[in-house]
């Protein structure tokens, strides 16, 4: 547990870049406060002190703003970042270096006894305000856009954004000796929603239609004054004759 505890202070120097020393992370970080907290909830819980393990999680919600069952399985390296509002369920496992921003939600979509809460693969990057539901599994290396609703598997190294999530692309098995960048947020240079891509290419062709039609009005309108001036002229010279 004690290295689980070092690790987790250690890894907030590559996740946050504002972090300076270990003792203003050790001191000032909840997100830090709250996985130090729930290692001892936790370590209680699997002892059977469940009224204890609920009572240290809930003094450690009350403190951070981050609400973490102590039933739930964390791994090594997680960061959370921010930290206010994260909620991880009961069943929840949470694979090693991840990373969790504000607001994000690990929740449970069933009353039933069991598995209903997702599991995070290593090196999973969930955006502020996400929210992912249920007993689904979120692949190694997935990214997880901000604010989005997520109720599916997610593949593996895959990013998924949006009201429900849609993927929006799949690194095929690239993965051998490389070192992925860290995504901070889950923004990346695929965050692009291919749904918002096609509304602006509809918005860009219905502009140009609208640049024709009135191109050909103006043509008309020129036309029809011809015609009149036309009609006109021939009407005078018939007059005079």
């Amino acid at each position: 547990m004690f290295n689980h505890i070092k690790e987790d202070i250690s890894i907030v120097f590559e996740r946050d870049p504002a972090a300076r020393t270990h003792w203003e992370i050790l001191t000032t970080y909840p997100g830090v406060h709250a996985l130090l907290m729930h290692r001892l909830s936790h370590w209680l819980w699997n002892h059977k002190w469940y009224w204890l393990a609920r009572f240290n999680s809930h003094v450690g919600r009350w403190l951070t703003g981050i609400e973490i069952h102590p039933g739930a399985t964390i791994g090594r390296r997680m960061f959370i970042d921010h930290g206010m509002g994260v909620v991880i369920g009961e069943t929840a496992v949470v694979g090693d270096d991840c990373t969790l921003y504000h607001g994000v939600t690990l929740g449970g979509t069933s009353w039933n006894k069991g598995k209903r809460h997702p599991t995070l693969e290593n090196g999973v990057v969930i955006g502020a305000g996400a929210k992912v539901l249920g007993p689904i599994t979120i692949g190694a290396g997935a990214k997880i856009g901000s604010n989005a609703v997520v109720v599916k598997d997610v593949p593996v190294n895959a990013t998924a954004v949006g009201i429900p999530a849609r993927i929006l692309e799949e690194e095929k098995a690239k993965v051998k000796a490389r070192k992925v960048k860290f995504s901070a947020y889950a923004v990346g240079n695929d965050e692009n929603d291919p749904i918002s891509k096609a509304i602006h290419d509809l918005h860009e062709l219905t502009s140009h239609q609208a640049q024709a039609i009135e191109s050909l009005q103006k043509e008309l309108a020129k036309m029809t004054d011809s015609e009149a001036d036309l009609a006109d002229a021939f009407g005078k010279k018939k007059k005079n004759s």
